[in-house]
């Protein structure tokens, strides 16, 4: 008799509560905008995080609630045309983002410290000294950042992460995902870019990379434009100041500043 009373009173109790979901449900129920399923559609579902929200369905929401429709790097132009349609809004100018390593040396190029045996993982490689290559700041090529990539846009070959730049949407899970810290986004269209992280002094650099910068200073005293400084013995791109002359490229004697359409 007990077990039979115990039963109603979970059946009564589990009826109960299920009247007060439905209940809940519909005095609660908060309507969605419409617009948001529709923006959410011109987006390509990445969930990225580049555009600075949690995902697709966050950054809808936003834009419903005023935000920008042209921050999806992945979605380009299109995916802020679609939303800016759907909002009644100008689409604005979309930024084109390519993720570059900044990086050429990799096996026989840049020298050896150990040989390493551990985990295939860039990250649990980096945990050992840097790495086992003699430069700290270079590539260390297992493929972490081929294991980020949602749009199959960089690989490694020989040893090297590159990047297609037909495939890549700028949507920087690689750079989050690098524990080296070598791969940058670049929005400066056919201007160059140094293709080297070290930092150490030239005479180092050199021992340990023979496509390293040596901080010699030829691109930035040759810069017509000032656009070039070595700083912290590497050489940075101011790009508001440069004109992609590309005069930097020409002077390098390591081959170390390239132009995207080259790399």
């Amino acid at each position: 008799m007990s077990i039979v009373i115990a039963v109603l009173v979970v059946t009564v109790v589990g009826l109960i509560g299920a009247g007060i979901l439905v209940l809940a449900a519909k005095y609660m129920h908060v309507e969605e905008d419409p617009r948001v399923a529709q923006v959410q559609e011109c987006l390509p579902g990445a969930n990225c995080g580049a555009c600075g929200y949690a995902g697709c369905a966050d950054y809808a929401k936003a834009i419903v609630n005023g935000a920008p429709v042209n921050k999806c790097l992945p979605g380009g132009a299109a995916a802020a045309s679609g939303a800016a349609a759907v909002m009644g809004v100008s689409a604005g100018d979309t930024a084109v983002i390519k993720a570059v390593v900044g990086c050429q040396g990799a096996n026989e190029i840049c020298k050896r410290k150990y040989d390493y045996e551990g985990v295939s993982s860039c990250r649990a490689a980096h945990a050992l000294f840097a790495g086992p290559y003699a430069c700290p700041f270079g590539c260390l090529g297992f493929g972490d950042c081929v294991s980020a990539c949602k749009f199959d846009a960089i690989h490694v070959e020989n040893g090297l992460a590159k990047v297609d730049p037909e495939k890549c949407t700028g949507c920087g899970m690689c750079k989050e995902t690098c524990p080296q810290k070598i791969i940058w986004m670049h929005s400066s269209g056919e201007k160059p870019v140094v293709l080297c992280a070290n930092h150490e002094k030239g005479a180092i650099t050199n021992k340990e990379c023979s496509l390293g910068c040596i901080g010699c200073m030829k691109c930035e005293k040759n810069c017509p434009e000032q656009a070039i400084k070595v700083n912290n013995f590497v050489a940075r791109i101011d790009y508001d100041k440069c004109t992609g002359c590309n005069t930097c490229v020409e002077v390098c004697p390591k081959n170390v500043i390239k132009n995207p359409a080259n790399f």
